[in-house]
């Protein structure tokens, strides 16, 4: 299992795979936003989602959970 992190504090702005989607490494998980930049949260495997921990319109911390690969 890896856990993909925030690397910034952001409000999440959009989720772009869902619970059982498989993944390649690099592929966008979800968009993160601050100061009107949008921050994308990529795979830094390839495997499949088990757990979303996050939704739209959620506040993130630095080092906060995003997704959990398999």
């Amino acid at each position: 299992m890896t856990d993909v992190r925030s690397e910034i504090a952001a409000n999440v702005w959009k989720i772009t795979v869902e619970v059982g989607q498989a993944v390649e490494a690099g592929a966008t998980l979800a968009i993160l936003e601050s100061m009107k930049m949008e921050i994308p949260v990529e795979a830094p495997r390839a495997g499949t989602i088990t757990e979303v921990r996050v939704a739209p319109d959620d506040r993130v911390a630095e080092g906060d959970i995003i997704a959990v690969l398999d």
